[in-house]
Order: structure tokens, then C-alpha cells, then sequence
């Protein structure tokens, strides 16, 4: 029973990729040829299972074979296309077949899936490739430098006082954060134009709040009129900010949400109430968006993974030299220019059974708070004055409603109010 299972699962795999490859009208295999390639893998692998290794060289041995005469002939009769994409997708799909036969249909369907989406996806694939810059192109290596090459090869071993500095989960952090910015950034990218002023504040959160408040503040002093629009786009990106350390906290420390959640959601929810109050007056303004700094970049990966160290190491000598109350102090200076490493500082401290959760997420608003007021000086320095009224105006908002809630937030959890 579980052969004919493997059979049938293997041509419903072999029909989609095939449907896709005669859909595009592919001389060499096509809705036939396919699943026919897909069965040929999965008995290569079912009829005689102690040579099954064999039976599969030899299959793809006849598989090239037949591909070659198919390409020969093409050539002959003067049709010759150099592009390899379905001769590729041929030898696939048969290991398709065979690890459908050894019982792997996990990775058989996904495999198929994905092969699916490529194959149907080569013009809007293309389509971005073009459309990167050498930028761009240098900036995916850099990530690719940052996430697969240095991670893995430095030592997951505590070193120094307070066993707080590990370079392999330092550089994890860097990783993470530099992960968030660059899919923001893609996006950002992608949309081009089309980022009005909405989703450039939510983007330009996510990517970076600080860099997109001076880039705004600056552009209001060639164009004072936009100053209300660049106030919305501001006080969106710092509310997006909210939710970039809720993510960051349930990526880190999940335990820690059922104690930041509640509050960190309600600074979050009474920063989006303001946008809604500034967004309605300019609801009809066009919004000019602001150029965005790649974020995939080896120097500004290395600084923060630096910064992360620092605080963290500040952090826990703090706690063990001066108790709570230093945290605070030093929450308030970092979170002047970045708030990632606070606040992924914290949340290792709070894995580490060396922090609470209620100083935890206590640090972190404070954090917010001191990073609004940096920003609100930004704003103030680089910016025009009636965008600092704005500014000025929503940050003192946010940052009464931010004290009263490090000062009158009951210590509960989030499940015991969802009881």
C-alpha cells in the first residue's frame, strides 16, 4: 500500500511541475513527460530496495542520456536554446520520485513546491535582478557574509567577567537585527514609489527610526510645507519601533512577552492613536519618500555588534555592582541612539535568570522613551519649526503616557488578565 502511496504522490508532484513547464510551452518535457520522470525515480527506488542506490545512478544516467539526444536534436533542427532550466528541473523532479519512494515526502513536496514557484516566477525573478544595483548586489553578500560565514565559525563559549560575552551569540543578535532591516529594506525597494507616507514611516521603523526622523527633518528644511507629512512619517516610525522590540523580545526571551506585551501595547496603541490624529488633517498630501541606508553593511554590523557587547557587559555589571536602579541610568544613555541593543541586552539578562521580567521590560520603556527624546532633538536641530511643534508635541504625549506606565503598571502577567 505504501508503494502505490508513494506512486500517486509522485505523479500529482510530476503533473504540477509539468503543467508548469507545458504552460510555458517547453520543447523538451512537458505535463507528460514529467510525472512519467517523477514514477521513474520512485520505482527506481521501491522495486528493489537493497540496490536502490544503483537503480538511481542508473536512472540518472538515463535521464542525462535522453536529455542530451533531446538537445542534440533541437540543435539540429536549428532550435538550439541555451537556457538549462528544464533539463534541470527533469533531474529534480526524478530525485523527487526517489525520495518519495524512500518514504521522505516532507522534503518530496516541498522540494516539488518550490521548484513550482521558481520555475512560474522567472520573469518577476528577473525582473528584480535587473532592477538591483551593484549596491544592492554587494549588500545580499554582505548579509551573506554577516549570517553565513563569520557566524559559524566563532566560539559559542562565555568569556570574560560576569560569563555575560559570548561572541557566537553576540554576533547571533547582530545577525537577527541586521536580518529585520534588510527585509524591511527589500521591501522598501520593491515598492519604490509607490511608499507614500504610511508605509514609509512603517518601513523607515522597521528599518531604522532614528535614520528616518534626520532624513525627514532634513528634507523639511528645502520643503517647509511637507513638515506635517514628515511629522506623520516620524511618529509612525518611532510607534513601529514598539512593535520592532516585541518581535525582537518573542525572538530572544518569548517568556518575557507575558509581562511586556500589555504595556509595551499600549504605548504602542497611544503612539498609533497620535499618527491617526496627525494622518487625518494631511490625508491628502502626496508624501515624497526618503532615500534609505542599506542596512546589510559589514562596518555599521560590526559597530553594533560592539555596542551589543558594551551594554551588555555594562549592563551586567551594573546589576551585580549597583542593583536595579543603575539599569535604568543606563537604559536612558543607550537608548539615546539605539535601541536594539538595550533592549536585546535585557532579554538575555532575563533568560539568564539575572533580571526580572518587570525590570526587564521596565528597562526597555525606558529605553523608548530616551530614544524619543534623542530623536525629538534631531528633530529640533535639523528640523523646520513647525515640524518640531508636531514632533514636540506627539513625543511629550507619548513619553507621560510611558511614565505612567513604568510608575503605575500592576506586575501581572498577560494570561491572568485573560483569565
Amino acid at each position: 500500500m505504501e508503494t502505490y502511496l508513494a506512486l500517486a504522490i509522485s505523479l500529482g508532484l510530476g503533473l504540477l511541475v509539468g503543467m508548469q513547464r507545458e504552460w510555458k510551452v517547453s520543447e523538451i518535457a512537458g505535463i507528460r513527460t514529467f510525472p512519467l520522470i517523477t514514477l521513474f525515480g520512485t520505482l527506481c527506488t521501491t522495486i528493489s530496495p537493497e540496490h536502490s542506490e544503483w537503480m538511481c545512478a542508473a536512472g540518472v544516467l538515463s535521464i542525462c542520456v535522453l536529455l542530451a539526444i533531446a538537445n542534440f536534436a533541437k540543435f539540429r533542427a536549428g532550435q538550439f536554446d541555451a537556457g538549462m532550466t528544464t533539463e534541470v528541473s527533469a533531474l529534480l523532479m526524478f530525485g523527487v520520485g526517489c525520495a518519495t519512494g524512500v518514504g521522505q515526502l516532507g522534503p518530496a513536496i516541498v522540494t516539488s513546491g518550490i521548484a513550482a514557484v521558481l520555475l512560474h516566477w522567472k520573469r518577476p525573478l528577473h525582473g528584480i535582478v535587473g532592477a538591483m544595483s551593484d549596491k544592492d548586489l554587494k549588500s545580499i553578500m554582505n548579509l551573506v557574509l554577516i549570517g553565513l560565514v563569520i557566524l559559524p565559525v566563532l566560539p559559542d563559549k562565555t568569556y570574560g567577567p560576569y560569563d555575560v560575552l559570548n561572541p557566537f551569540d553576540i554576533w547571533r543578535m547582530v545577525v537577527l537585527i541586521v536580518g529585520i532591516s534588510m527585509v524591511a529594506y527589500v521591501a522598501y525597494k520593491l515598492l519604490g514609489a509607490r511608499v507614500g507616507a504610511i508605509l514609509g514611516g512603517v518601513l523607515g521603523g522597521l528599518i531604522s527610526s532614528t535614520a528616518t526622523t534626520v532624513s525627514y527633518a532634513r528634507q523639511t528644511k528645502d520643503t517647509p510645507s511637507s513638515s506635517p507629512t514628515a511629522a506623520l512619517v516620524i511618529m509612525i516610525a518611532s510607534t513601529i519601533v514598539n512593535f520592532r522590540v516585541l518581535m525582537e523580545i518573542g525572538l530572544v526571551a518569548p517568556s518575557l512577552l507575558s509581562d511586556a506585551a500589555l504595556p509595551i501595547c499600549l504605548l504602542l496603541t497611544l503612539m498609533a492613536i497620535e499618527c491617526i490624529v496627525l494622518y487625518l488633517p494631511i490625508r491628502g498630501l502626496d508624501a515624497e519618500s526618503s532615500e534609505q541606508e542599506n542596512p546589510a553593511q559589514l562596518k555599521p554590523a560590526i559597530i553594533f555588534g560592539a555596542l551589543y557587547a558594551v551594554v551588555l557587559f555594562i549592563v551586567a555589571a551594573a546589576k551585580e555592582m549597583f542593583g536595579d536602579q543603575a539599569l535604568y541610568w543606563i537604559a536612558a544613555v543607550s537608548g539615546l541612539t539605539d535601541m536594539d541593543a538595550i533592549t536585546l541586552s535585557a532579554a538575555k539578562m532575563f533568560n539568564e535568570n539575572r533580571l526580572d521580567a518587570s525590570t526587564a521590560w521596565r528597562v526597555i520603556v525606558v529605553a523608548i522613551l530616551s530614544n524619543l527624546f534623542f530623536k525629538a532633538s534631531a528633530v529640533a536641530i535639523l528640523g523646520t519649526r513647525n515640524l518640531f511643534a508636531y514632533v514636540a508635541t506627539a513625543f511629550a504625549i507619548a513619553t507621560v503616557g510611558g511614565v505612567a506606565l513604568l510608575y503605575l503598571w500592576p506586575d501581572v502577567k498577560m494570561e491572568e488578565l485573560l483569565r
